[in-house]
């Protein structure tokens, strides 16, 4: 809790707002990745991939 007795956010709206976009980015990169034919866990592995590789170059942005 602050001084003010409110209790802080669980995630400040910076962090909330990379890791959406994050989400948005590894979710249409497995989308397209299982649109040519991959196996399901191919596009599952290129999704999560590219979601975390996402998070720095975003914070760098929105920043």
């Amino acid at each position: 809790m602050n001084p003010t007795g409110n209790p802080q956010p669980f995630l400040s709206l910076h962090t909330a707002v990379i890791l959406l976009i994050a989400l948005v980015i590894g979710s249409i990169i497995g989308a397209l990745t299982l649109a040519t034919g991959a196996p399901a866990a191919a596009a599952l592995i290129a999704g999560i991939t590219s979601a975390g590789a996402s998070v720095v170059p975003l914070r760098g942005l929105i920043h």
